[in-house]
C-alpha cells in the first residue's frame, strides 16, 4: 500500500474525503502540523541575518515535517489495526500516536513563536501562520487521545499529555497572535 503523501495534494484531499476509514483525522492532524514545520523552517532560513540558530532551527523543523509525515502512515495502520482487532492494544497505539503528534505541534508551535519574534518580520506572517496551524495539529490530535483512551479505559496520563501539549501550542499560537 502506497503512503497517502505519495500523491499529490488534491489526490491526498480526495482520498481524506473518500467514504473510507484512512486517511482520516490523525492523518489531517500530522499533515497539518508537517505544514506548520514547513512554514517555520522557510521562516526560519529567511531570518539568517536576525536570528541566530536560524539554520539549526529550520533544520529541527525539518526533523519534525519528516516525523510528521512519517505519522501519517503510522495513524492509519493504528486505526486499521483498531477496526481489524477492537483490543485494547490496538486502541492504545491509536492513541500513541496522535499523543506524539500532538506533541510535536507543541514544540513546532514553540519554534514558531521563536521565529515571528526574533525572525525576519516578512516572513512573520508566516511563521504566525505555523503557529496556528501547530496548534490546531495539537488540538485535533488530542481529542483523538482522549476518544481511544476512553474506548479502551486506557490510562488518563495519555490524555493529560496530550492536553498538555495541546495547551502549550494553543498558548504559543495565541502569543504570537497577540504581537502585531
Amino acid at each position: 500500500m502506497s503512503s497517502p503523501l505519495d500523491q499529490s495534494v488534491r489526490g491526498f484531499l480526495d482520498e481524506l474525503a473518500a467514504r473510507t476509514p484512512t486517511p482520516g483525522g490523525g492523518g489531517a492532524a500530522a499533515v497539518t502540523g508537517a505544514l506548520a514545520a514547513g512554514l517555520v523552517a522557510m521562516a526560519a532560513r529567511f531570518s539568517a541575518r536576525r536570528l541566530p540558530g536560524a539554520g539549526d532551527l529550520a533544520e529541527a523543523a525539518d526533523e519534525l515535517r519528516r516525523r510528521l509525515t512519517g505519522l501519517v502512515d503510522l495513524d492509519a495502520r493504528a486505526y486499521q489495526a483498531v477496526l481489524k482487532l477492537r483490543t485494547r492494544e490496538a486502541l492504545h497505539e491509536a492513541a500513541v500516536v496522535p499523543l506524539e503528534i500532538a506533541e510535536i505541534g507543541a514544540r513546532v508551535a514553540a519554534m514558531a513563536v521563536q521565529v515571528a519574534e526574533a525572525g525576519n518580520p516578512n516572513l512573520r506572517g508566516d511563521a504566525m501562520t505555523g503557529a496556528v496551524l501547530a496548534a490546531a495539529s495539537a488540538r485535533s490530535a488530542a481529542a483523538l487521545v482522549d476518544i481511544n483512551v476512553g474506548l479502551g479505559k486506557l490510562e488518563p496520563e495519555l490524555s493529560r499529555l496530550a492536553a498538555q501539549a495541546a495547551a502549550d501550542a494553543g498558548d504559543a499560537a495565541e502569543r504570537v497572535s497577540r504581537e502585531r
